[in-house]
């Protein structure tokens, strides 16, 4: 048996096709029951489906990766040829070496993001409570999940933000020691503002309001983060109250200017107020960033430390490769020595087997009357005799044969 790992990701394929072949987390045990049923030789298996990457972990025959690429083909609404132009496969120890990988974030499309740790523990774990799970890709899931936890306490690769969204918290956090006791206005409903939000109630924050020109899609994302919808309108009158505003909508023109942010700090007696403009073009007029007690952000001053941040998590990322390659390795070696525990309990048995007829064939000896020193001495030499008659056999086929490396390894097995 070998281990395989077959899949494709962002770097092999387009979403659209990614989206095809991928397969949701509730229906996991349908298509390991599957391929299953599908490949012959396949005894162990896990799939690991996110957005970005569908990969199948296999412990199979070699000769029947054809029919893993068949049986995607046939489960999924994706050709052999899409998948012979995106897939890719790696056998044994590189499959171990990209599993640590990909668990450790070093093969993510943000450098270094957490989330996939958590997929990969689920993928293993969803396999394992279906009984799909065996000694190989056990021990597989086990050195991937211990690797990939040193990665990230062991090196900087998480410790930086490298999203806008992100990086905007962060130096939310650098500003108001606590957070989560702040009221902020997210101006705008789209994807940036939603991961910004993601990011706040991460960090405790729950005094949250959404502003849009469109009141239904500000509702929306107001219900999922339990704050209140209010429409681009009520800026002026509301802003006094946040703390916080972080602005991403598609304005071409300026949403909220100078002159109220002036009216809402005097409102505030001189309480900053913290506001980031991700828009381009800008939705906060420049001069904002001029008024006493106004910390403003725009999305050039955020991308900067993203690109910083960027280089921390690359140079992270290569002190992480060692750690993966010693994951890889020790994945390798315990894979060995549980192989090995097979020839040695059949080297063990073999030996009580001998060693039993040999007993019973003194224990007949000195039920017939014969001396027990004269039995003793025969059970000695039959048992020494037979225990070391392959090792002398193979000694002497060496020796014939000119075999040297089996006689230093002889040598050394047996301390001669």
């Amino acid at each position: 048996m070998a281990i395989l790992a077959y899949g494709i990701n962002h770097l092999t394929a387009p979403v659209e096709l990614r989206e095809r072949i991928s397969m949701p987390e509730e229906v996991l045990p349908q298509f390991l029951r599957g391929i299953r049923a599908a490949v012959p030789s396949l005894s162990e298996v896990a799939i690991l489906s996110t957005c970005n990457r569908t990969e199948l972990y296999c412990a199979l025959d070699p000769q029947d990766e054809n029919r893993v690429h068949s049986w995607l083909a046939e489960s999924r609404p994706v050709t052999l040829d899409e998948l012979a132009s995106a897939g890719y496969r790696h056998w044994d120890q590189d499959a171990a070496r990209h599993l640590i990988r990909v668990a450790s974030g070093l093969d993510s499309q943000v450098l270094g993001e957490p989330q996939i740790l958590g997929q990969v523990k689920t993928a293993y774990d969803i396999a394992r409570a279906e009984g799909h799970l065996g000694p190989a890709l056990n021990l597989l899931s086990q050195v991937t999940l211990q690797t990939a936890k040193r990665v990230r306490t062991d090196t900087d690769i998480g410790r930086n933000p490298v999203s806008v969204a992100s990086t905007a918290v962060l130096l939310a956090r650098q500003i108001f020691s606590e957070l989560a006791s702040k009221t902020v206005l997210l101006v705008g409903a789209g994807e940036t503002i939603s991961l910004v939000a993601d990011h706040l109630l991460a960090q405790g924050v729950t005094q949250l309001a959404v502003a849009n020109r469109t009141l239904g899609n500000a509702e929306v994302l107001a219900s999922h983060i339990r704050g209140e919808a209010m429409q681009l309108s009520d800026i002026p009158s509301r802003l006094a109250a946040f703390d916080i505003v972080i602005s991403s909508t598609g304005s071409t023109l300026p949403i909220i200017g100078k002159g109220a942010v002036e009216a809402a700090i005097r409102q505030r007696r001189r309480r900053p107020i913290f506001m980031v403009d991700l828009a381009v073009p800008r939705d906060i007029e420049p001069e904002v960033g001029e008024l006493p007690d106004v910390y403003l952000y725009s999305v050039d001053d955020l991308s900067a430390i993203v690109e910083e941040n960027t280089r921390a998590r690359s140079e992270a990322a290569r002190a992480a490769q060692d750690l993966v390659e010693e994951g890889a390795r020790q994945y390798l070696r315990e894979l060995r020595a549980h192989e090995g525990q097979s020839l040695l309990r059949q080297f063990r048995e073999r030996a009580n087997a001998i060693a039993g007829l040999e007993l019973e064939r003194a224990r007949q000896e000195l039920a017939r009357g014969a001396s027990a020193e004269e039995v003793l001495d025969q059970l000695t030499r039959s048992l020494t005799n037979k225990l070391i008659h392959q090792p002398t056999v193979a000694i002497r086929n060496a020796t014939a044969e000119g075999h040297h490396d089996l006689l230093d390894y002889l040598k050394s097995l047996y301390e001669l």
